[in-house]
């Protein structure tokens, strides 16, 4: 019988993850430069349409139909055909209550991804090349780690995403930054955050949201949703204070934009564990996830010379990377029965299954998001030329601009942004030149 409180939760639940996508798109909205603030939002907010009608129609069958020799589901679920009233298989709550859960993970993955290419790639070619990447790739992998298909029969864990969610999207994000090659000016002209209270807020709401996220992943009002409960927010907490540690120490200053990138790496790094893990190794994943992600933007990035824009492989590849084989780890079956034990409980199975799935994730986004990249390219063009990333992809795509322009005296007044920018930009000039101000 379905029972109602189990119900509630995941309705409830998946309206968190919803709102984790507006959520997404303040918090790289902020991050970019003004000209380029509502594109970024509406890369967010376009996948959250798109998305929601390809699973409808066909994502949710691919993922979640019958299995088809370990690899895709049937299409007998096309469209949600046959499903109607009907009590999902082995759970307490309606199907279509689950089908609104999956629909909202997968419309927020794709919308990762827009992170390490923000500010350089033409709407048409976004909207395309997202839509492919989400039928070609995130609906099977899907269906291998969470539709019974191979990795699952392999043994390996996920509990609300890490492999299916954000490895794929991270190194899909760091594929697609190299293939696009990086910003006109990038290392040469400051790219600054223009509102980083956006940013903040854009951050906020996607813990809020997580919480459905992780504990809504228990399919279920019960222990287990508790748990996960618990251990996000203690990773989260944990890899804010290493991350803000860290970036004091070698940078000189704690930065509240340190204190919400390290947010959001404690809980990519959780996400994969949320079900499996007691709270005191939540901490160290929290921890040990906040320091590597930092040190994959800090410094990762800049030895191997990628234009990741707002870190989407430095938070999500990295962190997703860390929790999967964390999990490997820490998992026990006295937190979930339906688990099992890593490798600090005295089994090896896990984590070799664990590394495994790891491979598996990076090699399906690596070459099939090359594959799907090349595909658009011949359809249209993808990157925008320079003097369109000069200008500012929110005139040049959208003819919109996200803040006004006044007239004093014969003279265009920019944002306070724009003034920023130009200060930052003088002062790079001056000290390449070894001057000082």
């Amino acid at each position: 019988m379905i029972d109602t409180g189990d119900t509630a939760w995941v309705l409830i639940s998946a309206a968190l993850v919803f709102f984790m996508t507006p959520g997404l798109a303040l918090f790289y909205g902020g991050m970019v430069r003004s000209k380029n603030v509502l594109t970024t939002i509406m890369q967010s907010m376009f996948i959250l349409a798109m998305i929601s009608v390809e699973f409808i129609v066909i994502g949710y069958t691919m993922a979640f139909g019958p299995d088809v020799n370990g690899f895709i589901g049937d299409f007998s679920k096309v469209g949600l055909t046959g499903i109607g009233m009907k009590i999902l298989e082995g759970g307490t709550i309606p199907e279509l209550a689950f089908v609104a859960f999956q629909c909202m993970f997968a419309a927020l993955t794709p919308a990762l991804i827009t992170g390490a290419f923000a500010e350089r790639m033409k709407f048409k070619a976004f909207a395309i090349l997202m839509l492919l990447w989400a039928v070609l790739i995130y609906n099977p992998m899907a269906h291998w780690v969470w539709g019974g298909g191979f990795l699952a029969e392999l043994g390996a864990l996920d509990f609300a995403g890490g492999l299916v969610i954000h490895i794929l999207s991270g190194v899909s994000g760091l594929t697609l930054c190299i293939l696009l090659g990086k910003r006109s000016g990038y290392g040469r002209t400051a790219m600054l955050p223009h509102n980083l209270p956006m940013t903040v807020l854009g951050a906020s709401i996607l813990w809020f949201g997580w919480f459905g996220f992780n504990a809504g992943s228990a399919l279920g009002a019960n222990a287990l949703a508790a748990s996960a409960f618990v251990v996000s927010q203690a990773a989260a907490a944990a890899a804010t204070v290493s991350w803000v540690l860290m970036e004091w120490k070698f940078n000189g200053k704690p930065t509240v934009l340190g204190a919400v990138s390290g947010c959001i790496a404690g809980l990519v790094a959780i996400t994969p564990a949320a079900g499996f893990v007691e709270p005191l190794p939540a901490i160290i994943i929290g921890l040990i996830g906040g320091g590597i992600c930092y040190f994959a933007v800090a410094v990762l990035k800049d030895k191997l010379g990628y234009d990741d824009s707002l870190d989407a492989f430095g938070i999500h590849g990295i962190g997703g990377t860390w929790g999967s084989l964390a999990t490997g780890l820490w998992a026990t079956t006295g937190v979930n029965p339906a688990g099992a034990n890593g490798l600090f409980y005295g089994e090896t199975d896990l984590f070799v299954a664990q590394v495994i799935s790891t491979v598996v994730a990076y090699a399906l986004a690596i070459v099939g998001t090359f594959i799907l990249f090349k595909i658009v390219s011949a359809i249209c063009d993808v990157r925008a030329d320079e003097s369109e990333e000069l200008a500012g992809l929110d005139i040049v795509e959208h003819g919109e601009r996200g803040y006004g322009r006044s007239v004093v005296g014969g003279t265009i007044m920019g944002s306070f942004e724009d003034s920023s920018e130009m200060l930052a930009n003088t002062v790079m000039k001056v000290n390449a030149k070894g001057g000082t101000i």
